[in-house]
Protein backbone atom coordinates (compact mmCIF):
# COMPACT_ATOMS: atom_id res chain seq x y z
CA UNK A 1 0.00 0.00 0.00
CA UNK A 2 1.17 3.54 -0.75
CA UNK A 3 2.82 5.28 2.19
CA UNK A 4 3.70 2.06 3.99
CA UNK A 5 7.27 0.86 4.47
CA UNK A 6 7.94 -2.72 3.48
CA UNK A 7 9.01 -4.94 6.38
CA UNK A 8 12.51 -6.36 5.92
CA UNK A 9 12.66 -10.03 5.02
CA UNK A 10 13.97 -12.10 7.92
CA UNK A 11 15.50 -15.55 8.30
CA UNK A 12 12.16 -16.64 9.77
CA UNK A 13 10.45 -15.83 6.45
CA UNK A 14 13.06 -17.81 4.52
CA UNK A 15 12.77 -20.76 6.91
CA UNK A 16 8.98 -20.77 6.56
CA UNK A 17 9.09 -20.71 2.73
CA UNK A 18 11.82 -23.36 2.55
CA UNK A 19 10.19 -25.54 5.21
CA UNK A 20 13.32 -25.64 7.39
CA UNK A 21 14.42 -24.31 10.77
CA UNK A 22 15.96 -20.86 11.28
CA UNK A 23 19.22 -22.51 12.34
CA UNK A 24 19.30 -24.26 8.96
CA UNK A 25 19.02 -20.87 7.26
CA UNK A 26 21.95 -19.62 9.33
CA UNK A 27 24.06 -22.67 8.45
CA UNK A 28 23.23 -22.25 4.75
CA UNK A 29 24.85 -18.81 4.75
CA UNK A 30 27.78 -19.68 7.01
CA UNK A 31 31.00 -20.84 5.36
CA UNK A 32 31.66 -24.39 6.52
CA UNK A 33 28.17 -24.69 8.07
CA UNK A 34 26.96 -28.27 8.49
CA UNK A 35 24.10 -28.60 6.01
CA UNK A 36 23.46 -30.89 3.04
CA UNK A 37 23.91 -29.50 -0.46
CA UNK A 38 20.24 -30.16 -1.23
CA UNK A 39 19.00 -28.23 1.81
CA UNK A 40 21.50 -25.41 1.23
CA UNK A 41 20.19 -24.97 -2.32
CA UNK A 42 16.60 -25.08 -1.07
CA UNK A 43 17.31 -22.32 1.46
CA UNK A 44 19.13 -20.15 -1.04
CA UNK A 45 16.32 -20.48 -3.59
CA UNK A 46 13.81 -19.35 -0.95
CA UNK A 47 16.11 -16.45 0.00
CA UNK A 48 16.40 -15.38 -3.65
CA UNK A 49 12.64 -15.51 -4.07
CA UNK A 50 12.08 -13.27 -1.07
CA UNK A 51 15.06 -10.99 -1.69
CA UNK A 52 16.65 -11.96 1.63
CA UNK A 53 20.17 -10.93 2.59
CA UNK A 54 21.80 -12.47 5.69
CA UNK A 55 22.51 -10.11 8.57
CA UNK A 56 26.25 -9.58 8.85
CA UNK A 57 25.91 -8.39 12.46
CA UNK A 58 23.73 -11.33 13.47
CA UNK A 59 26.19 -13.77 11.92
CA UNK A 60 29.08 -12.16 13.80
CA UNK A 61 27.23 -12.70 17.07
CA UNK A 62 27.01 -16.41 16.29
CA UNK A 63 30.54 -16.93 14.96
CA UNK A 64 32.17 -14.34 17.26
CA UNK A 65 34.01 -13.12 14.16
CA UNK A 66 33.14 -9.92 12.35
CA UNK A 67 36.05 -9.87 9.86
CA UNK A 68 35.99 -6.10 10.32
CA UNK A 69 39.06 -3.96 10.93
CA UNK A 70 38.29 -0.48 12.23
CA UNK A 71 40.33 2.30 10.61
CA UNK A 72 40.30 5.82 12.09
CA UNK A 73 41.34 8.66 9.76
CA UNK A 74 41.40 12.46 10.22
CA UNK A 75 39.12 13.02 7.23
CA UNK A 76 40.14 12.50 3.60
CA UNK A 77 40.84 16.07 2.48
CA UNK A 78 44.56 15.24 2.38
CA UNK A 79 45.17 12.87 -0.59
CA UNK A 80 47.89 11.12 1.43
CA UNK A 81 45.25 9.67 3.77
CA UNK A 82 43.05 8.60 0.86
CA UNK A 83 45.98 6.80 -0.76
CA UNK A 84 46.94 5.13 2.51
CA UNK A 85 43.35 4.03 3.11
CA UNK A 86 43.07 2.66 -0.42
CA UNK A 87 46.20 0.50 -0.01
CA UNK A 88 45.11 -0.60 3.46
CA UNK A 89 41.63 -1.61 2.25
CA UNK A 90 43.04 -3.52 -0.72
CA UNK A 91 45.46 -5.61 1.36
CA UNK A 92 42.92 -6.28 4.11
CA UNK A 93 40.33 -7.34 1.51
CA UNK A 94 42.79 -9.84 0.10
CA UNK A 95 43.03 -11.33 3.61
CA UNK A 96 39.25 -11.63 3.91
CA UNK A 97 38.73 -8.52 6.06
CA UNK A 98 36.62 -5.47 5.43
CA UNK A 99 37.36 -1.94 6.61
CA UNK A 100 34.97 -0.04 8.86
CA UNK A 101 35.87 3.64 8.63
CA UNK A 102 35.73 6.08 11.55
CA UNK A 103 36.46 9.71 10.67
CA UNK A 104 38.05 12.14 13.14
CA UNK A 105 37.97 15.54 11.48
CA UNK A 106 40.92 17.93 11.31
CA UNK A 107 43.43 15.75 13.15
CA UNK A 108 41.35 15.97 16.32
CA UNK A 109 43.30 15.04 19.43
CA UNK A 110 40.35 13.30 21.03
CA UNK A 111 40.00 9.53 21.18
CA UNK A 112 37.53 7.69 18.98
CA UNK A 113 34.36 6.79 20.87
CA UNK A 114 35.24 3.41 22.35
CA UNK A 115 31.61 2.38 22.69
CA UNK A 116 31.16 3.03 18.96
CA UNK A 117 34.19 0.91 18.11
CA UNK A 118 33.17 -1.99 20.37
CA UNK A 119 29.54 -1.88 19.26
CA UNK A 120 30.60 -2.63 15.70
CA UNK A 121 32.61 -5.64 16.93
CA UNK A 122 35.79 -4.79 15.01
CA UNK A 123 38.60 -7.29 15.46
CA UNK A 124 41.40 -4.70 15.44
CA UNK A 125 41.77 -0.94 15.23
CA UNK A 126 44.23 1.01 13.04
CA UNK A 127 44.53 4.74 13.74
CA UNK A 128 45.91 6.65 10.75
CA UNK A 129 47.60 9.92 11.75
CA UNK A 130 45.33 10.14 14.78
CA UNK A 131 46.40 10.61 18.39
CA UNK A 132 45.75 7.95 21.03
CA UNK A 133 45.60 8.57 24.76
CA UNK A 134 47.02 6.08 27.24
CA UNK A 135 43.51 5.69 28.68
CA UNK A 136 42.04 4.67 25.31
CA UNK A 137 44.91 2.24 24.69
CA UNK A 138 44.38 0.65 28.10
CA UNK A 139 40.63 0.32 27.48
CA UNK A 140 41.27 -1.37 24.14
CA UNK A 141 43.75 -3.77 25.73
CA UNK A 142 41.27 -4.53 28.52
CA UNK A 143 38.73 -5.48 25.85
CA UNK A 144 41.25 -7.58 23.92
CA UNK A 145 41.23 -5.22 20.94
CA UNK A 146 44.57 -4.95 19.07
CA UNK A 147 45.46 -1.33 18.28
CA UNK A 148 48.07 0.08 15.90
CA UNK A 149 49.09 3.65 15.10
CA UNK A 150 49.93 4.25 11.42
CA UNK A 151 51.86 7.40 10.43
CA UNK A 152 51.69 8.48 14.06
CA UNK A 153 53.20 7.24 17.32
CA UNK A 154 53.00 7.94 21.03
CA UNK A 155 55.34 7.48 23.97
CA UNK A 156 53.82 4.18 25.12
CA UNK A 157 55.85 1.07 24.40
CA UNK A 158 52.69 -1.05 24.79
CA UNK A 159 51.09 0.34 21.61
CA UNK A 160 52.33 -0.73 18.17
CA UNK A 161 53.12 1.90 15.56
CA UNK A 162 54.43 2.18 12.01
CA UNK A 163 55.90 5.43 10.71
CA UNK A 164 58.32 6.57 8.07
CA UNK A 165 61.69 7.89 9.24
CA UNK A 166 60.50 11.43 9.93
CA UNK A 167 63.65 12.59 11.73
CA UNK A 168 66.18 11.37 9.19
CA UNK A 169 63.94 12.47 6.32
CA UNK A 170 63.82 15.98 7.72
CA UNK A 171 67.60 15.90 8.29
CA UNK A 172 68.10 14.98 4.62
CA UNK A 173 65.98 17.99 3.63
CA UNK A 174 68.13 20.24 5.85
CA UNK A 175 71.29 18.87 4.20
CA UNK A 176 69.83 19.53 0.76
CA UNK A 177 68.81 23.12 1.51
CA UNK A 178 72.21 23.88 3.01
CA UNK A 179 73.92 22.40 -0.05
CA UNK A 180 71.72 24.64 -2.21
CA UNK A 181 73.24 27.62 -0.33
CA UNK A 182 70.17 28.76 1.56
CA UNK A 183 70.87 30.93 4.59
CA UNK A 184 67.47 32.03 5.88
CA UNK A 185 65.44 28.86 6.32
CA UNK A 186 61.93 28.41 7.74
CA UNK A 187 59.90 25.43 8.94
CA UNK A 188 56.12 25.16 8.67
CA UNK A 189 54.65 22.87 11.35
CA UNK A 190 51.40 20.94 11.07
CA UNK A 191 49.62 20.66 14.40
CA UNK A 192 51.49 21.17 17.65
CA UNK A 193 50.14 17.86 19.02
CA UNK A 194 51.19 15.82 15.97
CA UNK A 195 54.08 13.45 16.62
CA UNK A 196 54.95 13.41 12.91
CA UNK A 197 55.22 17.20 12.75
CA UNK A 198 57.27 17.29 15.96
CA UNK A 199 59.67 14.60 14.74
CA UNK A 200 60.16 16.34 11.40
CA UNK A 201 60.78 19.67 13.08
CA UNK A 202 63.22 18.20 15.59
CA UNK A 203 65.16 16.30 12.91
CA UNK A 204 65.31 19.40 10.72
CA UNK A 205 66.28 21.83 13.48
CA UNK A 206 68.87 19.48 14.94
CA UNK A 207 70.63 18.99 11.60
CA UNK A 208 70.66 22.74 10.93
CA UNK A 209 72.24 23.26 14.34
CA UNK A 210 74.86 20.58 13.68
CA UNK A 211 75.81 22.50 10.53
CA UNK A 212 76.13 25.81 12.39
CA UNK A 213 72.74 27.27 11.44
CA UNK A 214 70.35 28.94 13.89
CA UNK A 215 66.89 27.42 14.52
CA UNK A 216 64.63 28.01 11.50
CA UNK A 217 61.96 30.65 11.44
CA UNK A 218 58.68 29.00 12.27
CA UNK A 219 54.99 29.11 11.36
CA UNK A 220 52.07 26.72 11.86
CA UNK A 221 50.00 25.67 8.84
CA UNK A 222 47.66 23.20 10.60
CA UNK A 223 48.18 20.60 7.83
CA UNK A 224 45.76 22.47 5.52
CA UNK A 225 46.14 24.52 2.35
CA UNK A 226 44.28 27.46 3.91
CA UNK A 227 46.36 27.36 7.08
CA UNK A 228 49.56 27.09 5.06
CA UNK A 229 48.65 30.04 2.86
CA UNK A 230 48.07 32.23 5.92
CA UNK A 231 51.33 31.02 7.47
CA UNK A 232 53.25 31.68 4.25
CA UNK A 233 51.93 35.24 4.01
CA UNK A 234 53.13 35.76 7.56
CA UNK A 235 56.61 34.39 6.78
CA UNK A 236 57.11 36.13 3.43
CA UNK A 237 56.01 39.57 4.57
CA UNK A 238 58.58 39.67 7.36
CA UNK A 239 61.53 42.02 7.07
CA UNK A 240 63.84 39.01 7.21
CA UNK A 241 62.11 36.93 4.55
CA UNK A 242 63.02 33.22 4.31
CA UNK A 243 64.68 31.99 1.14
CA UNK A 244 63.54 28.40 1.81
CA UNK A 245 60.53 26.83 3.55
CA UNK A 246 60.29 23.19 4.60
CA UNK A 247 56.62 22.29 5.12
CA UNK A 248 55.70 19.29 7.27
CA UNK A 249 53.48 17.86 4.52
CA UNK A 250 52.83 18.29 0.80
CA UNK A 251 49.40 19.89 1.19
CA UNK A 252 50.98 22.76 3.15
CA UNK A 253 53.81 23.02 0.61
CA UNK A 254 51.23 23.40 -2.17
CA UNK A 255 49.56 26.16 -0.14
CA UNK A 256 52.94 27.83 0.31
CA UNK A 257 53.56 27.71 -3.45
CA UNK A 258 50.14 29.27 -4.09
CA UNK A 259 51.15 32.31 -2.05
CA UNK A 260 54.83 32.56 -3.00
CA UNK A 261 54.28 32.14 -6.73
CA UNK A 262 50.61 32.96 -7.30
CA UNK A 263 50.27 35.96 -4.98
CA UNK A 264 53.76 37.38 -4.53
CA UNK A 265 55.17 36.57 -7.98
CA UNK A 266 58.28 34.79 -6.68
CA UNK A 267 59.95 32.16 -8.84
CA UNK A 268 60.08 28.77 -7.10
CA UNK A 269 63.52 27.26 -7.46
CA UNK A 270 65.13 30.67 -7.88
CA UNK A 271 63.75 33.30 -5.50
CA UNK A 272 62.61 30.73 -2.97
CA UNK A 273 62.77 26.98 -2.38
CA UNK A 274 59.75 25.11 -1.02
CA UNK A 275 59.89 21.48 0.14
CA UNK A 276 57.13 19.13 1.26
CA UNK A 277 56.85 15.70 2.85
CA UNK A 278 54.72 12.70 1.64
CA UNK A 279 54.96 12.76 -2.20
CA UNK A 280 51.23 12.82 -2.93
CA UNK A 281 50.31 12.53 -6.63
CA UNK A 282 49.85 16.31 -7.01
CA UNK A 283 53.45 16.90 -5.94
CA UNK A 284 54.64 15.68 -9.35
CA UNK A 285 52.18 17.82 -11.33
CA UNK A 286 54.13 20.30 -13.50
CA UNK A 287 52.28 23.26 -11.97
CA UNK A 288 53.76 22.38 -8.55
CA UNK A 289 56.84 20.27 -9.44
CA UNK A 290 57.38 19.89 -5.70
CA UNK A 291 60.56 18.66 -4.08
CA UNK A 292 59.45 16.32 -1.30
CA UNK A 293 60.34 13.38 0.89
CA UNK A 294 58.61 10.15 -0.18
CA UNK A 295 56.78 8.20 2.51
CA UNK A 296 56.95 4.45 1.65
CA UNK A 297 53.19 3.82 1.74
CA UNK A 298 53.34 0.23 0.46
CA UNK A 299 55.93 -0.75 3.05
CA UNK A 300 54.10 1.05 5.83
CA UNK A 301 50.82 -0.70 5.02
CA UNK A 302 52.46 -4.12 4.70
CA UNK A 303 54.21 -3.66 8.04
CA UNK A 304 50.99 -2.49 9.71
CA UNK A 305 49.05 -5.51 8.46
CA UNK A 306 51.81 -7.93 9.50
CA UNK A 307 51.81 -6.49 13.04
CA UNK A 308 48.01 -6.55 13.33
CA UNK A 309 47.92 -10.12 12.00
CA UNK A 310 50.39 -11.27 14.64
CA UNK A 311 48.32 -9.58 17.35
CA UNK A 312 45.11 -11.19 16.09
CA UNK A 313 46.82 -14.59 16.16
CA UNK A 314 48.31 -14.05 19.63
CA UNK A 315 46.81 -11.61 22.12
CA UNK A 316 50.11 -11.64 24.01
CA UNK A 317 52.21 -10.68 20.99
CA UNK A 318 54.57 -7.83 21.96
CA UNK A 319 53.98 -4.31 20.70
CA UNK A 320 56.20 -3.22 17.81
CA UNK A 321 57.38 0.29 16.94
CA UNK A 322 58.57 0.19 13.34
CA UNK A 323 60.28 3.02 11.43
CA UNK A 324 60.73 2.73 7.65
CA UNK A 325 63.10 4.79 5.49
CA UNK A 326 61.87 6.99 2.65
CA UNK A 327 63.75 9.05 0.07
CA UNK A 328 64.14 12.65 -1.05
CA UNK A 329 62.82 13.43 -4.53
CA UNK A 330 64.22 16.67 -5.98
CA UNK A 331 62.03 18.63 -8.39
CA UNK A 332 61.80 22.21 -9.64
CA UNK A 333 60.32 23.91 -6.55
CA UNK A 334 63.82 24.13 -5.06
CA UNK A 335 67.09 25.73 -6.04
CA UNK A 336 69.56 23.19 -7.46
CA UNK A 337 72.52 22.16 -5.36
CA UNK A 338 75.78 24.00 -6.02
CA UNK A 339 78.13 21.12 -6.79
CA UNK A 340 81.08 23.33 -5.92
CA UNK A 341 79.79 24.13 -2.43
CA UNK A 342 81.64 21.24 -0.84
CA UNK A 343 78.43 19.69 0.49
Amino acid sequence: MAGRTRRPVTSYDVAKLAGVSQSAVSRAFTEGGKISPVMREKVREAAATLGYRPSFVARSLITRRSNLIGVVVPGLANPFYANLLDRLSLELNQMGYRVLLFSMHNDDDTDPILEDVLRHRVEALILVSTSLSSHFAEECQHNGLPVLLLNRKNDSKTVSSVTSDNRNGAAAIADFLIAAEHHNIAFMAGRESSSTSRDREEGFTQRLGQCGFPPPQRAVGLYTIEGAMAATRHLLTRKRRPDAIFCANDIMAIGALNVAVGELGLIAGKDISIVGFDDIAMAAWPIYNLTTYVQPISGMVSSAIAIVSSQLADVDAPAVQQVLPGKLVIRGSTRPVNRNSGQ
